[in-house]
């Protein structure tokens, strides 16, 4: 008979690909955790794991198995997340991704808040670049991320939470700070200091400026920075432009806020949305996070009309049959 502790080895191989290390995880020894896990494969009659590889990987049939006993643990932990709702008790542990765009801007508004008004709950949060966020919820490492949407995958809920603005920042001495319209086709032939690769904004300033590319921009040397307060240091001291969102002027001093324009022709703007596993089970505790986010942010930021979504996924698709 299939139990609940062996369908949660076979999950904690998968995601540590180790037999040792996955038992360190689960608090068992290792020759505790492979005996249930060959006796698994020998009551169903597959084998889940090919262990002559290193590190070890799932078989077809293991990897579809897996998935399922994803599915059914989650199941399971929804019975004990119904009793803490029927108590009105919030418990629980909480893993959450944030993207490095967002992280530096929002974390610290309301993180704290949200742990203070919630002191059952334990909150963990680390900064994850996009891709790796939808990896690692697929594989239940995470419970939620905070992400910048659409990104179209039928395993993962989208809940939209706020729209910022995407500005332009540029040197004091710019020409373009001297219109008094800028256009997103103006900054094409112009100096763009941009975000390294792996990083969803970069894609959205992509789309934004279209025909913008590493051979067309007039930079004195290259760089791409995982950091967009390092791309505004740049900008003060080396010229040019850069794109940066609406959170990142919140703190601004009024001098430097004196650098940064809104797009004339239309708002263009990121949809920021807490995303989950479809299957996924603590409900309770991401619709808290999405009220807390909400709560700190002024009602504009709240309103899809404010402006233009701008996607990103798009240039990664094209990035990759290009290549």
């Amino acid at each position: 008979m299939i139990t609940i502790t062996q369908l949660g080895y076979i999950v904690a191989v998968d995601e540590c690909r180790h037999f040792v290390t996955a038992a360190e995880r689960c608090f068992v020894t290792q020759p505790t955790l492979s005996m249930q896990v060959k006796k698994l494969e020998e009551d169903l009659g597959v084998i889940i794991f090919d262990r002559s590889r290193q590190p070890v990987v799932p078989t077809e049939i293991g990897a579809r198995l897996i998935e399922q006993a994803r599915i059914v643990l989650s199941s399971t932990q929804r019975i004990h997340e119904i009793i803490n709702e029927d108590k009105r008790e919030v418990t629980g542990v909480l893993r959450i991704g944030i993207i490095p765009t967002l992280a530096p801007y929002l974390l610290p508004a309301f993180i704290g808040r949200y742990a203070r008004n919630h002191p059952g709950v334990r909150v963990e949060v680390e900064e994850v670049v996009s891709e790796e966020i939808i990896r690692r919820l697929k594989r239940d490492s995470l419970d939620a991320g905070i992400f910048v949407t659409p990104y179209r995958d039928e395993k993962i809920v989208e809940s939209p939470v706020f729209y910022e603005e995407m500005l332009l920042y540029a040197h004091p001495e710019h020409e373009l700070l001297k219109r008094e319209t800028i256009h997103p086709a103006d900054i094409s032939p112009l100096k763009v200091w941009m975000l390294g690769e792996g990083h969803c904004f970069r894609d959205q300033v992509l789309n934004l400026c279209e025909g913008v590319s590493s051979q067309e921009r007039e930079l004195p040397f290259e760089f791409e920075s995982n950091s967009l307060e390092t791309l505004m240091k740049v900008v003060d001291r080396e010229g040019g432009c850069t794109i940066i969102p609406e959170l990142a002027t919140r703190e601004m001093s009024p001098e430097k806020r004196k650098q940064v324009r809104s797009f004339s022709s239309y708002t263009p703007v990121r949809e920021v949305s807490v995303i989950y596993s479809r299957h996924y089970i603590k409900q309770k505790l991401i619709s808290l996070l999405c009220e807390e986010l909400k709560a700190m942010l002024p009602a504009e930021m709240l309103r899809k009309e404010r402006g233009v979504v701008v996607e990103w996924q798009h240039v990664k698709n094209r990035y990759e049959e290009n290549n």
